[in-house]
């Protein structure tokens, strides 16, 4: 018999403002957590917790990674992904987007997080996590579509 997958959910926040260079985003340098190490990444996110929604994951994680409260959060899309044959296999991530909030982001978790950066999202980083790369995309664009998938390979 088969064993059913599980879907883990996670929630993403895009702290936006608008720069000398452009609109620019808050990322984090990801070390020590075992999972995408020296990238840089959205400056809150983490797993959506039982009983919890991902709108409110997405609070909780702003002020217990970057220490910001009132996040005015904007949907921006949910993605589908999977790693295949990696120990991450299928998980749902909902992405948001942030322009006010209460508070000044900074490291919370320096264990975790090696650096806070704002950077112009035409010119982020290199390495960036590459599925938050791909939302990203979305941003810059300025459109994204409610679903989206990652990781997949055509059919």
């Amino acid at each position: 018999m088969e064993r059913r997958f599980v879907v883990v959910p996670a929630a993403y926040v895009f702290f936006l403002r608008e720069g000398e260079r452009g609109t620019e985003v808050l990322l984090q340098l990801r070390q020590h957590t075992g999972y995408m190490d020296e990238h840089w990444a959205a400056a809150a996110a983490g797993h959506v917790e039982k009983d919890e929604t991902a709108h409110d994951a997405a609070h909780r994680e702003a002020a217990e990674e970057i220490g910001v409260t009132g996040v005015a959060l904007d949907f921006l899309t949910s993605m589908q992904r999977t790693q295949r044959g990696a120990a991450i296999d299928e998980r749902i991530d909902f992405f948001f987007t942030a322009r006010s909030w209460s508070g000044i982001p900074s490291i919370k978790e320096p264990a975790k997080c090696a650096e806070l950066r704002w950077f112009p999202l035409a010119a982020l980083p290199d390495p960036v996590v590459p599925h938050e790369l791909f939302a990203l995309g979305f941003v810059v664009a300025g459109t994204a579509a409610p679903y989206t998938t990652f990781g997949f390979t055509e059919r």
